[in-house]
């Protein structure tokens, strides 16, 4: 009797669900960028000349005669944003104050100058900045070059039209994003000591992804509205070294191996939803079909199941409910005969809002000491408040977005890598993360990689859509 009733809810439980699903209007993101090959060229040629100035970024180095350089290129190319507008520069990060009607709302548009290093072969050269196959190729391209270039076109229109922007505009550009450095925190300072309190940033982060999950085809534009911390983390196991032909018991690498066993194993982190990420499958779930349908928009029956099959799933969406911690180096002895004295393996963490970094250090220290190892932790942050998808500022931003891109869904995102907009956190409560341009599974492929490239029939959009923001402020 027990089990026929159980059964019986189970099955009511999943008509529910059925019925549920069945009731969510099916909707198809149809966004592509309109043709405009007239505008899309001569943008793409503005990029392509960003491009073929390399500027990759050296930790602790001092780059700023490079980056200098970088900045004539940026006035030869924006010549009314550079006459017009208020330029301060330091150590090679760029902050532009452009005056608006009031100041009660100011804006940033942000994103970085630099670049990662290349290596490999490519296509066509990581600094050629070639247009062919209606792309742009070159370092920088999609990350992020397009969108400095993006911002500025936008204002240099603007500034051609004459136009007064209803509140205070701010263009701001560091040189030494892709390591972590001192630039962004430098004009953050800068803007403290002015007393400006920014309404919202607008920095790289998610951007117009193509076919978010697999099975919800199109575009769709995810904002990214709060970053996972990060830490480096180094664990050391030591011996008295010794040959390799008399090899001792728990030998270091031995226990390092077990460790890293264990974590690739066992679910060390908990997992948990955050309300962006239902607020995610929420805003996908009419896109999709019935079977995932009926998942994303029934999360309270299915949730406890999507925690469980995540990870498996999708790399990126399990990050997205988890800490994650990533092994990425390792060193031991110098010869294969010998005992290493000392053996290291490093990790990368991440830290997810239900389980910070205090916690999650804790947890992976209380493991290390089991494997007897030591535990060095490097240059650490904790997760970024996340901004209000509630809120008016996020709203603005999907306003603008179904403005620019007619038939592109606005969905909030959870930013599982690192930006300098974090650094705005402290003065700003409205830090999204969102980049005006499509990335496409190839576009995703090259950022870090071989043959970044981006396709420009996008950039249009991408200047209106930094346009109607400037707009929207009013």
């Amino acid at each position: 009797m027990i089990l026929l009733c159980l059964v019986g809810l189970i099955l009511a439980l999943l008509l529910a669900a059925v019925i549920r699903a069945l009731l969510i209007p099916s909707k198809k993101s149809t966004y592509t960028p309109a043709p405009d090959e007239k505008r899309a060229l001569a943008y793409a040629e503005k990029l392509s000349r960003m491009v073929q100035y390399e500027t990759v970024s050296v930790p602790n180095t001092d780059q700023r005669e490079k980056f200098l350089g970088f900045h004539r290129l940026l006035e030869e190319l924006f010549p009314l944003v550079h006459q017009q507008l208020e330029k301060t520069e330091i150590d090679g990060n760029l902050l532009y104050y452009w005056k608006g009607q009031s100041s009660d709302k100011p804006l940033v548009l942000m994103s970085h100058q630099d670049v990662v290093p290349v290596d490999g072969d490519w296509l066509h050269g990581p600094f050629s900045g070639d247009i062919a196959e209606g792309k742009v190729w070159g370092r920088g391209t999609s990350d992020t070059k397009c969108l400095v270039m993006a911002f500025f076109q936008a204002v240099e229109e603007l500034l051609r039209q004459g136009y007064v922007p209803p509140c205070d505009v701010y263009l701001s550009s560091s040189c030494t994003e892709e390591w972590a450095g001192d630039g962004c925190p430098k004009l953050v300072a800068e803007l403290e000591r002015r007393g400006v309190r920014p309404w919202l940033v607008c920095d790289e982060g998610g951007g117009i992804i193509n076919e978010p999950i697999g099975g919800i085809p199109g575009n769709f534009a995810m904002v990214g509205v709060f970053e996972k911390g990060k830490a480096d983390v180094t664990f050391t196991a030591a011996s008295n070294g010794g040959h390799a032909s008399a090899p001792k018991a728990h030998s270091p690498i031995a226990r390092l191996a077990a460790f890293v066993h264990y974590v690739e194993t066992h679910r060390v982190f908990k997992r948990k939803m955050p309300p962006e990420v239902a607020a995610m499958f929420a805003t996908l779930a009419p896109y999709a079909s019935f079977p995932l349908k009926m998942v994303f928009g029934n999360l309270w029956l299915f949730r406890p199941i999507l925690l469980q099959v995540l990870p498996m799933i999708s790399a990126q969406a399990g990050a997205m409910i988890r800490t994650t911690m990533a092994f990425t180096m390792q060193s031991g002895s110098d010869a294969c005969n010998v005992m290493p004295a000392r053996a290291t393996v490093s990790a990368n963490m991440r830290f997810i809002p239900h389980q910070g970094m205090e916690e999650s250090l804790a947890i992976v220290k209380k493991l290390a000491d089991k494997y007897q190892l030591g535990m060095e932790v490097h240059a650490a942050n904790d997760y970024t408040p996340a901004t209000d998808i509630h809120g008016e500022a996020f709203r603005t931003v999907q306003r603008v977005i179904a403005q620019t891109f007619p038939g592109c869904a606005g969905s909030p995102y959870v930013m599982t890598g690192a930006t300098d907009a974090r650094f705005y956190q402290k003065i700003c409560p409205n830090v999204v993360r969102f980049a005006p341009v499509i990335y496409g599974p190839e576009q995703m492929k090259g950022m870090h990689g071989l043959n970044e490239n981006i396709e420009y029939d996008c950039l249009p959009g991408a200047v209106d859509f930094y346009k109607n923001l400037i707009a929207a402020m009013g």
